[in-house]
């Protein structure tokens, strides 16, 4: 019995044995490949896609110019590219809303500034504020309505009429920015044709209705007997303190416009034939003077008039070849279809500069180049 405990034993030891064995067990690692053995091939990365090119936007034609522009370029309301919509609104606008700002002119390296007067209704002539100085011709005072127009804002320089004409007329030669003189009413005419030659322009001399409107003020005027106030010496050059003699043009204070000299310094020929009777036809609207005469008007009074002669209403004449040394210009200009093709040109022109700009910030491209602008 105690023979056969023992062999039991021994099994179960054996068994045992064998159990932890088989637990701890580990196969071999197979034996390394042969150094030369052919290794399997790698699979091919895949290419990237191209990127699909962006498909060109289909152009449309411009009903104006005719030119294919990109639909970005092309106003669907009005049928046209861009630019043409741009110089058609400017074109369309009245002039009042494009006459912003004085407008400056080169000729020659010589600067002058035209500013804007905007239209209005007015009384002109012997208003109650001239009193007993009115003259018989200044009478009866009468109401004009004007338009948009331009005007120079200081007498025209004998700089500047050097610039245009080569040589300088006046008798009391100064230098840069005083008033040219001792030019008659025909002078100024051949000076205006040869400004406009150089500039594209068309300048004129003012009407007198225009020249008396812009003296008071325009539809700023606050009633001054004088240009610019009722105390002379403030706003003028005339025989109480210029020493005979003209001075610098705007040295003076300036009218509700921004004027000067519009009261004294030289007189200023007007565009109109002279008529001591007008004022009892005369036209309401834009009047231009009578259609033929044998005097041209002056207006404005010089260094060497008194008080009296320097008032916004006052009116003189002589004929059209008269040249005195107190006889000088200013300018004016309201051609409207010029002004505005001008200014719609710019319109378009900035059409295209903002049009650029944002193309190379955003990529587009352009297919051509403004019809419309110069």
């Amino acid at each position: 019995m105690r023979r056969l405990i023992y062999i039991f034993m021994a099994m179960f030891v054996s068994l045992a044995i064998v159990a932890v064995h088989a637990s701890t067990f580990k196969p071999p690692k197979p034996a390394a490949q042969n150094a030369t053995s052919v290794k399997p091939a790698k699979k091919p990365a895949k290419k990237p896609a191209k990127p699909s090119k962006p498909s060109k936007p289909k152009q449309v034609r411009c009903n104006e110019c005719g030119e294919l522009v990109n639909p970005s370029d092309f106003n669907n309301s009005s049928g046209m590219c861009d630019d043409c919509d741009e110089h058609q609104r400017a074109q369309a606008a009245p002039l009042s809303e494009l006459m912003s700002s004085p407008r400056e002119f080169d000729v020659n390296g010589v600067k002058f500034t035209m500013v804007p007067v905007r239209g209005g209704t007015f009384t002109m002539g012997a208003t109650a504020e001239q009193g007993r100085d009115a003259d018989g011709d200044e009478k009866p005072s009468h109401q004009v309505t004007l338009g948009d127009y331009w005007i120079g804002e200081t007498e025209v320089t004998e700089t500047l009429w050097m610039a245009v004409m080569g040589s300088n007329p006046s008798k009391n030669e100064k230098g840069y920015d005083y008033p040219v003189e001792f030019v008659s009413w025909e002078d100024c005419q051949k000076f205006i044709s040869k400004l406009n030659a150089l500039t594209g322009e068309t300048f004129r001399l003012p009407t007198e209705a225009e020249w008396e409107y812009a003296a008071r003020g325009g539809n700023k005027s606050k009633g001054y007997k004088f240009a610019g106030g009722n105390t002379l010496g403030d706003v003028a050059w005339y025989d109480g303190n210029s020493g005979q003699a003209k001075h610098p043009v705007a040295t003076k204070a300036a009218n509700e416009l921004g004027l000067y000299d519009m009261s004294g310094n030289v007189y200023e020929w007007c565009q109109d034939w002279y008529s001591g009777s007008y004022y009892s036809s005369s036209p309401t609207t834009n009047p231009t003077g009578p259609s033929t005469g044998s005097y041209r008007v002056l207006r404005g009074g010089g260094g060497w008039d008194n008080a009296g002669g320097c008032r916004v209403s006052y009116r003189n004449y002589h004929t059209p070849t008269f040249r005195f040394f107190n006889l000088g210009l200013r300018l004016a200009l309201s051609d409207d279809n010029a002004a505005k093709e001008r200014l719609g040109r710019e319109a378009a022109t900035d059409s295209k500069v903002k049009r650029a700009l944002s193309q190379s910030t955003s990529g587009k491209g352009s297919t051509r180049e403004p019809a419309c602008a110069d």
